[in-house]
């Protein structure tokens, strides 16, 4: 039976996502409910980013398979440092939602100052050399020294964060606190510290995620994995899920450059000009595939510039909300895996030698 917060955070769900109409509980595809039972077993709540996809089943098992393996499972020893990897990117790429609820898990798992310099961004202030290396390697891209077991660990929570990103900033609030009155957040922060500190101690045995998803080999861009086999089988799995899903709604052309664009390192994204930088962009598409081009750029590029405007627009092409979560899921899944490449490059391996020399 669901705990009366899990309850809870079910009726917050239902209210504060955007531009999808509710999935309630009880009227779940069975698929669907089996997911939001283990995420309420294991994570404590239905957890607003990942329940938002609902309307997308076989994205839902993606993202939640991939939450679980890279953030959740494991040693919750090493929460704190997953904390302050989520924390990091959703400061890169602006989601104050997801550094408002990792952030307080970072100061609930860790107590200390560092942990509230991450999660307001004051990561020079850091005084803990190995978390201010990770933080800066998380959010800024700045090089680093692990292992390669260490360095699948955090990087899958890396991409796994790129993604949640960009699809929060399109279908969720600017913060999950949206309904608290601006004189009590302080206070309810405080209660998050605590409530998402307790639940980050529980123990969640890697691999054991209810899936629907088929195995499925390893891409060669996310190699880096390789050294965790649960992280790996995770993120291939996953990954096969949500190119399929954008191939069912994104025609080629428009898959073809969204990716043109991610490859191309001079691409910047489009500043304070969206409407040109758009314009230029799809100019090359027929008409008809011009707003889902739209959709898609902005969200690999420039997700919280996602506007009512642009959702209207792809449902007066005909998409429903199952089209929303995949084309958002497909390009935000593009953007996390062009952005761990990156960031696995800033990595400099360290032999099993060296980390026993250093102890």
């Amino acid at each position: 039976m669901a705990s009366i917060f899990a309850l809870a955070v079910r009726r917050l769900v239902l209210r504060q996502v955007r531009h999808l109409g509710p999935v309630r509980p009880g009227r779940a595809p069975d698929r669907v409910a089996a997911v939001c039972r283990q995420m309420e077993a294991e994570f404590g709540m239905p957890a607003p980013p990942v329940a938002l996809h609902a309307a997308a089943p076989e994205v839902l098992d993606a993202v939640w398979l991939v939450l679980r393996e890279t953030l959740l499972a494991g040693d919750p020893a090493d929460r704190a440092a997953k904390e302050a990897v989520a924390a990091a990117v959703s400061l890169a790429n602006s989601c104050p939602y997801c550094v408002e609820v990792h952030g307080a898990t970072l100061i609930g798992t860790r107590r200390d100052d560092d942990a509230r310099r991450i999660a307001e961004g004051r990561l020079d202030e850091v005084r803990d050399p190995a978390l201010r290396a990770l933080a800066g390697w998380a959010r800024d891209g700045a090089p680093i020294r692990l292992r390669a077991d260490r360095a699948a660990i955090v990087t899958g929570v890396a991409v796994t964060f790129h993604y949640l990103n960009r699809v929060v900033n399109v279908f969720l609030p600017e913060t999950p606190l949206a309904d608290v009155p601006v004189g009590g957040r302080d206070a309810a922060r405080r209660v998050a510290a605590s409530v998402f500190g307790r639940l980050a101690r529980a123990v969640v045995p890697p691999g054991r995620a209810v899936t629907g998803l088929p195995p499925r080999p390893l891409p060669d861009d996310l190699g880096w994995a390789a050294p965790v086999a649960t992280i790996a089988d995770a993120l291939a799995r996953a990954a096969a899920a949500i190119d399929e899903a954008g191939a069912a709604v994104l025609p080629a052309a428009v898959r073809d450059l969204v990716l043109a664009r991610l490859a191309d390192p001079a691409e910047t994204g489009p500043g304070l000009a969206v409407d040109p930088w758009i314009a230029v962009r799809v100019a090359p598409l027929s008409p008809a595939d011009r707003p889902a081009a739209r959709l898609a750029l902005l969200v690999a590029f420039a997700s919280y510039r996602v506007t009512d405007r642009d959702i209207a627009s792809l449902r007066a092409a005909g998409h429903g909300d199952d089209a929303l979560v995949r084309v958002a899921a497909w390009a935000a899944m593009a953007a996390a895996r062009r952005a761990a490449c990156l960031l696995s490059g800033r990595v400099r391996p360290v032999t099993d030698i060296e980390a026993i020399q250093s102890e």
